[in-house]
């Protein structure tokens, strides 16, 4: 893709800076952690990284209550860390987004530090969302909204005397405040940080919650309690007001070279709400949250494929996929049973036009981590709720890069993890992966390299189903010379598929029986080939007999890396 395009058909992997690498043994991964593992994601094929929060932040939400945007945690490292970072994953052929939070700040923040002591009413308090209790002395919340992390969405702040005065809004924890959008300030600043920051060299941000910046005017009641996936006739979700702001962004991020890019954290009801936020004049993609909660189910599948596609396409934007992120169970034990499911899930996703968002340590194929201590736990909705939701440690359980026993080289040998890593991630770890046939990681390299060689994959928009079974999720992509077909059996029975007695079977996710013209599909496995009619591609290793199953095909580490780093 040409340089201006890069994104329409990127492959992203997010880091999550806190449980990717420790490089200073205090059981926190950091920046100089992430930087020694670049090598680690050029080498799996990705096109950029999304780096989570890593600016100073009292952690009250694994960084995601921000107290200053433009400093870099002590925690994390420091701005000379950032920036080294960055040139090195440039160096390496890799972009760089980082995590931007508008919806709301830490109450560690300068702005919110200085709003009780303005006063009911202040400039210091329009920057959130301040308003006076109901009822006869004002005990009452403002309205009954309700958090994400359970609880009322607000809390009640001291007047300078230090009496009950007005209560604050925070769709999160307390610890995150709202900002006040409609206050112009609010945009000025963040103006501001989205001109800090591509000046230190980052190619792009991932706009957290991007869906919730403008509120209903006069905050009404909602009527009834919000969940995150209740989008429907919310009073502070998907506000036709917010984009407004991503049309102001966008000019911009377009003010600068190399195309700059916003992506939207943005739930929409539909795909037609969520295709809003990326209009050719606001921001260039959006989370494909109806393929990330999408069951394992044929029908179903295709249709939030077509939806996602049409609804796309009708604005010029590329579609994404996702199938796991830092919010969510992980897919290798959300899609169960069995690690087979997961692994046609990625292939099925990877063969899909468009861009893809990858999680870390699914390349490993980690499942969720799912007992952890409560102890351990430090998501803020586990203690709000008592234990009943909040469980989104269980995938930032820090990473397992080699070694028989935790940390598994996160940080140094003896050291700390900031979660407890199971006992068994010892044959998960990338070392014990790496270069062997079959294995999960060798998967996901095997798959990303044909994205880079070949036009079929990655780009445009085209699909086009192909007849057969019921239960298998058939296409097309390409056209002319330059033509990929995939499969995926979403069913309970086996299925055979016509490839062609002179088709190219480029990869599967687990073994099939081959026979030169036909495959059989088992449940829960995805194929790629290359039909009859199109050339010849040249396979990533030497291919094994017909006999063999095709999982054995995948290339080694080697192989793989012989296609080099990425363009810059």
């Amino acid at each position: 893709m040409a340089d201006g395009q890069w994104w329409r058909d990127a492959v992203i992997y997010q880091v999550h800076p806190r449980s990717f690498a420790d490089s200073n043994g205090d059981g926190v991964g950091d920046l100089n952690g992430v930087r020694s593992r670049l090598p680690h994601l050029r080498d799996l094929g990705v096109d950029a990284v999304w780096l989570s929060p890593f600016y100073v932040s009292p952690q009250a939400d694994g960084g995601y209550d921000v107290a200053d945007y433009r400093a870099v945690d002590p925690l994390f490292g420091t701005p000379a860390d950032a920036e080294a970072l960055i040139a090195d994953a440039h160096a390496l052929g890799l972009r760089v987004l980082v995590d931007l939070v508008p919806n709301h700040s830490s109450d560690r923040h300068d702005w919110f530090r200085r709003a009780p002591a303005g006063g009911p009413g202040s400039p210091a308090r329009d920057r959130y969302h301040f308003r006076p209790g109901r009822g006869a002395r004002g005990e009452l919340p403002p309205n009954d909204w309700h958090s994400l992390f359970g609880g009322p969405a607000w809390t009640r702040a001291a007047d300078p005397d230090g009496s009950p005065g007005d209560w604050y809004l925070h769709l999160f924890a307390p610890e995150q405040p709202d900002f006040n959008w409609a206050n112009p300030e609010v945009a000025e600043e963040f103006r501001a940080i989205l001109r800090f920051w591509p000046v230190r060299g980052v190619d792009g941000f991932r706009v957290d919650v991007a869906h919730g910046l403008v509120k209903a005017e006069g905050l009404p009641d909602h009527g009834r309690s919000a969940r995150l996936l209740d989008l429907t006739s919310t009073p502070f979700w998907d506000q036709d007001g917010v984009h407004e702001v991503y049309r102001d962004w966008r000019r911009l991020l377009d003010s600068y070279p190399g195309e700059r890019i916003g992506v939207a954290e943005a739930w929409g009801r539909t795909p037609v709400r969520t295709a809003n936020y990326v209009r050719p004049d606001e921001l260039h993609q959006a989370f494909n949250f109806h393929h990330l909660t999408c069951s394992w189910e044929p029908a179903a599948l295709r249709a939030v494929v077509d939806d996602s596609l049409a609804a796309m396409r009708a604005v010029g934007a590329p579609a994404t996929w996702l199938l796991s992120n830092h919010d969510v169970v992980r897919h290798a034990t959300r899609l169960a049973p069995g690690a087979d499911r997961a692994r046609a899930a990625t292939l099925l996703m990877l063969a899909l036009p468009g861009s893809a968002y990858l999680y870390q340590g699914e390349e490993l194929g980690l499942p969720e981590v799912v007992d952890l201590p409560d102890a351990s736990r430090r998501d803020p909705a586990f203690r709000r709720t008592g234990g009943r939701d909040g469980h989104r440690d269980g995938c930032r359980v820090p990473l397992p890069w080699h070694g028989d026993r935790p940390p598994y080289g996160f940080g140094p040998a003896g050291g700390p993890s900031r979660l407890p890593q199971p006992d068994d991630w010892a044959e998960l770890s990338a070392a014990a992966q790496d270069g062997v046939p079959g294995s999960t990681l060798e998967l996901y390299r095997a798959a990303l390299a044909p994205r880079r060689a070949h036009p079929a994959l990655g780009g445009g928009d085209d699909l086009v189903w192909l007849p057969g079974d019921d239960a298998v999720l058939a296409f097309e992509r390409g056209a002319g010379d330059e033509v990929l077909r995939c499969a995926a059996n979403a069913g309970g029975h086996p299925v055979e598929v016509e490839v062609g007695p002179a088709g190219e079977l480029l990869l599967s996710s687990a073994p099939v029986d081959h026979d030169g013209a036909h495959v059989v599909l088992p449940p829960d496995t995805a194929i790629w080939w290359i039909p009859a009619r199109a050339p010849r591609a040249a396979p990533a290793s030497a291919p094994a007999p017909a006999s063999t199953p095709m999982a054995a095909q995948t290339p080694t580490r080697s192989s793989t890396s012989a296609l080099g780093p990425p363009p810059p």
